[in-house]
């Protein structure tokens, strides 16, 4: 009788510390959820936070890159300005037609995407001078010299091309300086076309862009060596690596993934080549080669009057584009199995 009597105790005492510890954990998990709530709410208000601080350059991405694509619809008409568009006359795909029946046509874009081909595949086949430059300039002990070579390398890219031109002109024209000096050392009899001449079209354009965009295009890498972690190099140091080890066997691979997605991009703009410069140095003498598509199509709109057809040629080429940058996102995901978009 009294084991039963203290067993029933026992239960007696044990049932309310069970129903109390059932009610505690209760009280834990709704305030979990309470927690969990109020911290999907925050995450709420700071996610639209954020996306009200995406929304200006989402209008200015739509207003200058999305709205003024309303203009390819100058491509199915004959629009000769200032006859407005409504009373143009509507010649469907007369322009793209124009592109492959006539055979002067053909023979000049034929030229201008040689042009452009050659120009882009000189970028392309030394876009690795940017990622040498950064690792040498990182490698420079001297914080005031390291400055000033940054500095002087990086200046170039925020001169426009009409005062690149200029400086141009002063030096390598045929009454320019470095003419006039060697005319004066009497090292030439005549003096030597570096601007009016057609020889190595290319590779002074080529020239002339690693000048103006090397210290610029090597502010990436900086950044991607300023955040390659330094217990790797430590590790290679107690494994033995001196410095060009370090540089070959941790800097490169570090900077690798950077260099691709701007690989790819760059692959992906091949028929961009851009205007301004070609613009600046283009004359009577270089034209055949100097004329890239951006150019052309400039000269074509502006030049000749005739606005259809270089929209029809753009809008060519931006379709091209597009379809480049799927095809290296395609080949990069297959790849590497990273993709850019």
């Amino acid at each position: 009788m009294q084991s039963q009597e203290e067993s029933g105790s026992v239960t007696a005492v044990a049932s309310p510390s069970a129903e109390a510890l059932d009610a505690k954990n209760k009280r834990r998990m709704q305030r979990k959820a309470e927690k969990a709530a109020q911290q999907v709410e925050s995450n709420k208000k700071h996610g639209f936070k954020l996306w009200l601080l995406v929304v200006p350059f989402l209008i200015l991405s739509v207003l200058f890159s999305y709205f003024p694509l309303f203009g390819w619809v100058y491509a199915f008409f004959d629009y000769q300005p200032p006859i407005p568009l409504s009373e143009s006359e509507f010649v469907g795909l007369q322009w793209f037609k124009m592109l492959v029946q006539n055979p002067a046509q053909l023979k000049t874009i034929g030229q201008v995407l040689i042009n452009t081909f050659a120009m882009s595949g000189l970028n392309i086949l030394t876009s690795f001078f940017p990622l040498v430059f950064a690792i040498a300039l990182n490698e420079i002990r001297s914080k005031w010299f390291k400055n000033l070579i940054q500095t002087l390398t990086t200046l170039p890219n925020f001169i426009s091309w009409v005062l690149v031109y200029a400086v141009a002109f002063a030096m390598f024209s045929s009454t320019g300086m470095i003419n006039s000096l060697l005319e004066n050392m009497h090292l030439i009899s005549e003096p030597i076309k570096f601007l009016d001449s057609d020889s190595h079209t290319w590779l002074k354009m080529l020239l002339w862009g690693i000048w103006k965009g090397l210290g610029w295009g090597s502010i990436m890498y900086l950044a991607g060596i300023a955040g390659i972690d330094p217990e790797l190099y430590e590790a290679a140091q107690v494994d033995g690596a001196n410095r060009l080890q370090q540089i070959w066997n941790v800097t490169i691979p570090q900077l690798l993934p950077t260099y691709f997605v701007l690989l790819m991009l760059s692959i992906s703009n091949f028929l961009n080549n851009g205007m301004d410069q070609y613009y600046v140095f283009q004359n009577a003498f270089n034209m055949q080669h100097i004329q890239v598509l951006d150019l052309y199509v400039y000269n074509i709109g502006m030049g000749n009057s005739s606005l259809s057809l270089a929209t029809a040629i753009s809008m060519l080429k931006s379709l091209v584009s597009v379809g480049l940058l799927i095809l290296v996102n395609w080949l990069s995901k297959r790849t590497r199995g990273v993709s850019i978009v």
